[in-house]
């Protein structure tokens, strides 16, 4: 039962991962625009903790800090997290940036979740604590066949063909 939860979540967005386009509507990403002190930009490496806080309380940007890069005319940042993408691009010469925001809705962040894309380190261990949990369950299942001798046979020749079967699509249909 501990593992109920999540192998739902990952069998209902296993659903939605497969038929994305039937899940997802239009997303119109935000600009936004403004300006940052122009002295920052002359050592941006030492600004970085002020920037970032600066782009965070202005626009509500709450997604991890994934690229901070310094250009000899521009700083390119970018914060990611689960359906969330920000990127921003800051002048050097004048501190004047775009923010452009996409908030790609409840499914992407579902799908995010599936796959772990842009979740962390917590995240990621909820994944191989469900990974765990379901090939234990998997495995208790198949030690169970064999004490309920009436399907065992059953039980074998059902899992040979799911096997064969899987293994068919894959060399037939699988590029």
């Amino acid at each position: 039962m501990v593992s109920f939860t999540i192998l739902l979540f990952f069998a209902l967005t296993g659903i939605t991962l497969n038929h994305q386009a039937a899940f997802t509507g239009e997303v119109k990403p935000h600009r936004y625009t403004g300006s940052l002190d122009a002295s920052w930009m002359k050592t941006p490496d030492a600004r970085k903790q002020d920037i970032v806080a600066l782009l965070r309380s202005r626009h509500g940007v709450k997604a991890d800090l994934s690229d901070f890069r310094v250009d000899d005319d521009q700083l390119q940042i970018s914060f990611k997290g689960p359906g969330y993408a920000a990127d921003g691009f800051i002048e050097r010469s004048t501190g004047k940036y775009e923010l452009m925001e996409s908030r790609l809705g409840f499914v992407a962040v579902v799908n995010d979740l599936h796959k772990g894309r842009d979740t962390g380190k917590a995240w990621a261990g909820i994944i191989d604590i469900s990974a765990v949990l379901m090939t234990l369950v998997s495995l208790t299942g198949l030690v169970l066949i064999f004490f309920l001798h009436k399907k065992l046979r059953a039980g074998l020749y059902a899992l040979a063909i799911g096997t064969v079967l899987c293994y068919v699509v894959y060399l037939i249909w699988v590029p």
